[in-house]
């Protein structure tokens, strides 16, 4: 069973319950040894037995029987279970080296007797103190012949048995760390399914007044946590309903876990939902009452019941008796409102873990066991049978019901773990007639303010009721948001970048590349003496003789060498880099005194005649000549690009390997980028602080976890590849490259299709490989999953996969082609093509998007980062349905984004800014992006005007600047005008009057421009400098 076992978690835990179990208190003082055995019954989810297995292995184990002595420990299970088992089983003499007994392992008999392992067990359980009396979990009884003969034979026994039950509950109940991580996911879990699924799904109900089946709502509910929209970035396989949810309304309410969904149809009152979700085994519960046009006496229970939370929450702490806190609450309410005692629930909770409910640790009067740190308990209140005296006769009955899922502190009130909403405002939805508001109200009011169609219905804390009002509510919401962070925005830049002035960037200073440092390295060789060229390859010297004198020169300095015949001589011509030729961008500093005498080329000429008595023809030595540089440039060349890639590289640390051969590990995985110029397959194996891929020809790539910045899975869903995608903190070589991503992926299905094949639609063959790639993609995904699982846990959740939300995925072309770009938790990304295209969402500042038109298909989106000096990222032909959803998702993430019609001159902007950025702010910062900030009339003028401030820093310049400022501009306008082409060239099949609406609307673009030209034209001869200028509101 190729399955990890967690040693640590399982010495741990072992280890308290055997401590547990010395100290002798309750039940455990009365037993010789523990006996659990666990049957298969497929009815069951909950039992004290598959509990305790999952704690200690985390899984279930059918048809194994655990017994713990005193002295030892015995597991009897199948083969591949005791395999399994086997990583917990080593042991050194008679004690374990963590100081738990050891463990004997017994592989069960196919034949159903079993008894000479029976009996092994017998004996141990006899020798385990006084061997007379086993603790046993009595209300878990499993079927079969296999746990029958089981039971029978300690039976024969005449063994004592005790219900050990709530004295291993008590042991279980105080969580872990991890433990605790896995209940806040499943409580997350819980909380987003209920406010992303239920409640919006209850407003629908309510809006459109439809008739809807409690148990089909339950349904629906139990459908939602298949979809990963509401389950915040969980796999939906390790996600599960702890119980069908339980929904009620109209009269009938049984406020218990217990109970089941009704098929009455739902009624628009006091609407109850209780749901639970198990992550990983783990539970956690919720409970919620929305309400549809409360009375006041309605609204002020509700509030009471929220006061009496509070009051409960305060009295759950490490130490207290369980009695004690229930008995201060039912105070509380007797001195508050004593007419609700009765009305309140019998029980106000209970310890949840891997069981959804504790029976031996509920929250009631009776209760002595104390609370400690780290227990998690499902808290719910509620009040039944209340009377609303407004509503109609059979209507007036109803309940109010609240629960959370909430973590016991040392000294601190319970914390809660569902942080969902629940003020009355959270939870009521107002409904007001607007036909009826002059009219007298009428007996039958409440049904009519139901009346469908007259009636608009607004939310309290969310939104209006009406489609269009909250189509409309939603944009003001959106827009409210980005006018707040708009003000954070500039706030914050200006924060940072004084922060940052001090810090000066240090430009690198190019090494200089003498050839000899005195003239006792110059070679001796006979060429020199002879005034031939000679090229010295260590020092990477050409030396040549210019005026009778040799010469060394450094090959940096030669820009290209070429060679010629002409009649009977051959020239050799060599070009010196010189000031003013031209330079690449990193070469602008490689003379250090460019007022010194520059050679600008050499030419040299040999015969191509052999004179007589010479052995070689004059010509050879230039033609060697030639040869040679051409080499040694070539090394140097290389050499150089090396260097410059091994620039700013962070050293690593080295990788821990785990020897252990269980580690995680993924076979048969291409690499991206390649190492050799072919791809080759290879592994990637999990170790202590890192991942490391061996390619079958012995090739290693180490990335350390704390390396990663983002470590993305893409499943096969819609894509040919599977990928793991690691974008990285700090450049890592290999290759001779510096990386900072790396992939690791392999192919699903046929990438290409070979189109000279007849297809047919019921062709055997097409559908047996149809339904063997179905197989191989899931057994792929299953694999992948099942490797991101194993890491995690490994790195203790320290890293964790980005899986992308394909639904909030658009079309754009960062690079060449275009991609489907898609949003996760933390950055927007494509993996599928390379390059690979990975932004950070934590370091972008805010989002443009340009070219923002009405006749134009498509826009570009440019991303401006918090670093200003780091080069915008541009997204070039989105489509322009697209824009929505990128502005909420935008919106949903806290980021700032604008739009225009024009494409900017990005490069002048952020060097303006960079240089200036007191100046920019003052000026307003960010806000001459944004359409709103200015007055709609003015809104083209201000505009320009914004971007003369951009340009022209300081109002001496500006006479000066005005023709440059001008140039600038319509260049500018003319890149605006192709690129628009360039997007209105790529849309199909435009009529007449769409080409003609365009050329009337570049005309009046022209008039506009001329008029900007004439502004700026009287704004340079005013004498009010820029920053003086007054925006308009």
């Amino acid at each position: 069973m190729a399955v990890n076992l967690d040693k640590e978690a399982y010495y741990r835990r072992i280890k308290r319950l055997y401590s547990n179990w010395k100290k002798g208190e309750d039940e455990f003082g009365k037993v010789d040894a523990i006996v659990v055995s666990v049957g298969v019954d497929e009815e069951i989810v909950y039992a004290k037995s598959t509990a305790i297995q999952t704690w200690l292995f985390g899984y279930e184990l059918t048809d194994t029987i655990m017994v713990f002595c005193d002295t030892k420990i015995i597991f009897l299970a199948s083969k591949k279970k005791v395999d399994f088992l086997r990583q917990v089983a080593v042991t050194k003499g008679n004690e374990n080296a963590n100081g738990v007994p050891p463990i004997t392992l017994l592989t069960r008999e196919k034949n159903e007797s079993n008894k000479a392992n029976f009996d092994k067990m017998i004996e141990a359980i006899k020798g385990s103190k006084d061997g007379k009396t086993i603790g046993v979990f009595s209300k878990d009884k499993f079927p079969g012949d296999y746990m029958k003969s089981w039971n029978d034979t300690l039976s024969a026994e005449g063994l004592t048995r005790v219900d050990i039950s709530a004295v291993v509950a008590y042991t279980m109940a105080v969580k872990e760390d991890g433990e605790l991580n896995l209940m806040k996911k499943a409580a997350a879990i819980t909380g987003e399914v209920y406010s992303k699924f239920f409640k919006e799904r209850v407003m629908e109900i309510v809006d459109a007044d439809e008739k809807v089946r409690h148990s089909k709502l339950a349904e629906s509910v139990e459908k939602a946590i298949e979809e990963k929209k509401y389950l915040g970035g969980a796999d939906p396989s390790t996600v599960e309903m702890c119980y069908p949810p339980i929904i009620q309304s109209g009269g009938n309410y049984s406020l218990k876990f217990s109970v089941v969904s009704d098929k009455n149809h739902m009624h628009f009152g006091a609407i109850t939902c209780a749901m639970g979700i198990r992550y990983k085994s783990y539970c956690s519960n919720l409970v919620r009452t929305l309400m549809v046009d409360p009375t006041q006496e309605m609204q002020d229970n509700y509030n009471f019941l929220l006061q009496v939370e509070e009051e409960l929450l305060k009295e759950l702490k490490h130490g207290v008796k369980i009695c004690d806190a229930y008995n201060a609450v039912m105070e509380y309410v007797k001195k508050e409102k004593p007419d609700l005692v009765a009305k309140l629930t019998k029980n106000l909770g209970f310890a949840m873990g891997i069981e959804f409910r504790e029976g031996s640790l509920v929250l009631n009067a009776k209760n002595q066991y104390k609370l400690k740190k780290g227990m998690v308990l499902s808290i719910s209140l509620g009040l039944s049978d209340l009377l609303n005296k407004e509503a109609k006769k059979d209507e007036q009955k109803y309940a109010l019901f609240l629960g959370d899922t909430v973590q016991i502190n040392e000294e601190e009130a319970a914390t809660v773990l569902t942080p969902v909403k629940k003020k009355i405002k959270n939870v009521a939805i107002f409904l007001k007639n607007d036909d009826e508001e002059d009219e007298e109200e009428e007996g039958d009011d409440a049904e009519e303010l139901l009346g469908k169609g007259a009636r608009s219905a607004a939310l309290l804390a969310d939104r209006t009721r009406l489609l269009g009002k909250n189509e409309m509510t939603a944009e003001e919401k959106r827009r409210a948001h980005q006018k707040e962070l708009a003000n954070n925005l500039n706030e914050e830049a200006r924060r940072r970048l004084t922060e940052q002035k001090g810090e000066q960037h240090i430009q690198k200073a190019r090494k200089s590349n003498v050839s000899y440092k005195n003239t006792s390295q110059m070679p001796k060789e006979k060429e020199i003496r002879e005034m031939k060229i000679y090229i010295d390859k260590k020092y990477e010297t050409v030396i040549m003789p210019v005026f009778g004198i040799a010469t060394p020169f450094h090959i940096a300095t030669i820009k290209n060498i070429s060679m010629s015949v002409e009649g009977d001589y051959t020239y050799l011509r060599i070009n010196f880099y010189v000031p003013g030729s031209s330079l690449g961008r990193q070469e602008g500093n490689i003379f250090p005194n460019p007022d010194a005498t520059f050679v600008k080329e050499i030419t040299y000429r040999a015969s191509n005649l052999k004179a007589p008595g010479e052995l070689s023809v004059p010509s050879t030595n230039l033609q060697n000549a030639f040869r040679i540089i051409k080499e040694v440039q070539k090394r140097y060349k290389t050499r150089e690009a090396e260097e410059k890639e091994k620039e700013g590289i962070v050293k690593q640390d080295s990788l821990v390997i785990n020897l252990n051969r269980s580690n995680p590990k993924l076979k048969d995985l291409y690499i991206r980028p390649n190492i050799a110029q072919k791809r080759m397959q290879g592994s990637l194996e999990a170790h202590t602080n890192g991942f490391r891929f061996t390619s079958v020809r012995g090739d290693k790539v180490d990335i350390l976890y704390n390396n990663i910045k983002h470590a993305i899975f893409q499943p096969c869903d819609g894509e040919m590849i599977i990928v793991l995608h690691f974008h990285l903190k700090n450049a890592i070589m290999f290759g001779k490259r510096r990386h900072t991503d790396v992939q690791f992926y392999t192919e699903v299905g046929e990438i290409t299709t070979d189109l000279g094949k007849h297809q047919h639609m019921h062709d055997r063959d097409d559908l047996y490989a149809e339904q063997m790639e179905r197989e191989m993609r899931h057994k792929l995904k299953s694999a992948f999953k099942n490797f991101i699982e194993k890491v995690e846990t490994l790195t203790k959740e320290e890293l964790e996969f980005e899986v992308p939300f394909r639904d909030l995925g658009f079309q754009g072309a960062p690079y060449r082609s275009t991609c489907l770009l898609q949003p996760t938790s933390g950055s927007l990304i494509n993996v599928t093509e390379w390059p690979p295209f990975v932004v950070t969402l934590d370091e972008v500042e805010l989002v443009h998007f340009e070219r923002v038109q009405f006749h134009l298909k498509n826009f570009d989106v440019v991303i401006v980062y918090k670093d200003y000096s780091k080069k915008v990222t541009m997204i070039n032909a989105v489509p322009v349905n697209s824009l929505d959803p990128i502005k909420e998702w935008l919106n949903s993430c806290d980021i700032k984004y604008t739009e225009g019609v024009q494409s900017l001159n990005w490069t002048k902007i952020m060097k303006t800014i960079v240089d200036d950025p007191e100046g920019f702010f003052e000026q307003g910062g960010w806000s001459f992006l944004d359409p709103e900030s200015e007055g709609s009339g003015a809104e083209e003028d201000s505009e320009s005007e914004m971007e003369d401030e951009t340009f022209n820093p300081s109002a001496d310049e500006e006479e000066e600047e005005e023709e440059d400022s001008d140039e600038d501009y319509s260049s500018e306008t003319e890149d605006s005008d192709y690129s628009a082409s360039l997007g209105s060239e790529e849309e199909s099949g435009k009529d007449w009057d769409e080409l003609e609406e365009e050329a009337r609307k570049a005309d009046k673009e022209s008039v506009y421009e001329d008029e900007d030209t004439s502004n700026r034209k009287r704004k340079v001869r005013s004498s009010a400098p820029p920053s003086k200028k007054k925006r308009r509101s």
